[in-house]
């Protein structure tokens, strides 16, 4: 049996303990502090579970109970857990719980939490989408090429009731030519994989929600090569795919009545005869010219031509995501993801909703005087700017160049990995924003 127990809580609760169990406790040092853990022995024989519990929303406070409890042991929750907390324990319990077994078992097997009744249903599809995710981000390119990673899409479209759309070959060199440019240099040929719901029963004007998620299966920089350092965990330059794939399985499965179009750019940056160059001038699907100045500053390509066609069907929110820039990093850290948005209500939903589900984001302006730093004398712009500074805000001015007026859009700039493992955030590939953007469409479109 699991318990949760806060600071004010803890006298009350050791005052309702046997004798040996508030012993055990004393000589334990517990204090209730959010996430400690701590094995009591049950008044019956059986053991109990106690864990300090953090405020409402935030599941990682009961994250470490996966690792903490004995290996392979199944458990409950307590009665007393109910609502809110019992579903940030069970989301808590299952982030915990992830283990990438791809390729060898886990060392040590996690404990097991039987499925609490009535528990929402919004948690469960978050744990499998978020589950969903790190896989993809943490699998290596010789086994996620573009084609692999389409085929996810496929399978996500397939096993939620959706439409999958698959363009390659000369229909996605005519339909998004800046994607062809991207991959030209690969052995393996870009992809673009699509998917469209309409939730059954929503009427036919529902509102239109579009995903661009850039999809870069690995990254070398192409013919500006990357330093070796820099490659090493550049497998995990598809994870804003991944990110709003998992956003996509959540929508799907809470049934919110909307509209719902999922565009992913599967594509590798590459170094060969046929890579793009420094200096070349590509089409973009919107005719526009872009003029190369740093490829790799690949994946504002890749979600340019995704941009414009899912906002020529006048969306009510686009939200793109990517690992898009080392300088967002730099501003922010590897855990916050820079928000972008040009709408206000959007934005301040998305803010309070990462605040809600313990994912948060930060906003970064979108500064127009910067905007002339993307002027090129050859094109109608260069894909990067010449001055070293604002690199995360450039290209997200880049962006919202193919994003027209009166549509509103998000664009996310994360990490999309932990740097070291920690309570239901294991060192690998890391879905940040997920859980912030479902909540907030969530609570947007879901039941009032």
């Amino acid at each position: 049996m699991i318990h949760a127990v806060t600071p004010d809580g803890l006298a009350g609760a050791r005052a309702r303990l046997d004798p040996v169990a508030a012993s055990w406790l004393d000589d334990c040092g517990f204090v209730a502090a959010a996430g400690e853990v701590v094995l009591l022995p049950g008044a019956t024989g059986g053991t109990q579970a106690w864990v300090g519990a953090g405020p409402v929303g935030d599941p990682y406070c009961f994250a470490a109970l996966a690792d903490r409890l004995p290996a392979g042991s199944l458990w409950r929750l307590a009665p007393e857990l109910v609502g809110r907390q019992r579903d940030d324990a069970v989301l808590g319990f299952c982030l915990g719980a992830y283990r990438f077994e791809h390729f060898r078992p886990a060392k040590r097997a996690p404990a097991r939490l039987l499925r609490p009744a009535g528990i929402d249903a919004g948690v469960e599809s978050i744990a499998q989408a978020v589950w969903l995710a790190r896989d993809l981000i943490n699998l290596p390119a010789n086994e996620l090429g573009p084609a692999e990673l389409a085929a996810a899409v496929v399978a996500l479209a397939e096993a939620d009731g959706a439409t999958a759309t698959i363009i390659e070959g000369a229909a996605l060199a005519a339909a998004y030519p800046t994607i062809a440019a991207v991959g030209a240099g690969a052995g393996r040929p870009p992809v673009v994989a699509g998917l469209d719901w309409h939730c059954p029963g929503a009427p036919a004007d529902a509102p239109l929600i579009a995903l661009c998620g850039k999809g870069v299966v690995f990254d070398t920089g192409g013919n500006d090569i990357k330093p070796a350092g820099a490659m090493l965990r550049m497998k995990k330059d598809m994870a804003g795919a991944a990110i709003l794939l998992g956003v996509a399985h959540v929508v799907m499965r809470l049934r919110l009545p909307v509209r719902l179009v999922l565009r992913v750019g599967c594509v590798e940056n590459s170094v060969s005869g046929s890579a793009m160059r420094p200096l070349d001038v590509v089409r973009t699907r919107s005719g526009r010219s872009v003029e190369i100045g740093n490829t790799d500053a690949e994946g504002r390509l890749v979600l340019c031509d995704l941009l414009d066609e899912v906002c020529a069907r006048d969306p009510a929110l686009v939200i793109d995501a990517a690992t898009l820039t080392g300088a967002a990093r730099v501003a922010l850290g590897p855990d916050l993801p820079a928000l972008f948005c040009n709408d206000e209500d959007w934005s301040a939903r998305l803010l309070a909703a990462g605040g809600a589900v313990a994912d948060p984001l930060w906003r970064m302006p979108l500064w127009q005087q910067y905007d002339s730093w993307l002027d090129s004398p050859v094109a109608d712009m260069n894909n990067v700017s010449s001055k070293p500074f604002g690199g995360a805000i450039v290209a997200a001015l880049f962006l919202n160049r193919f994003v027209p007026a009166g549509i509103a859009w998000a664009h996310l700039d994360v990490f999309g990995w932990n740097e070291a493992t920690r309570p239901g955030r294991p060192e690998g590939g890391e879905a940040q924003a997920l859980r912030c953007v479902a909540a907030a469409l969530a609570t947007r479109f879901g039941p009032a």
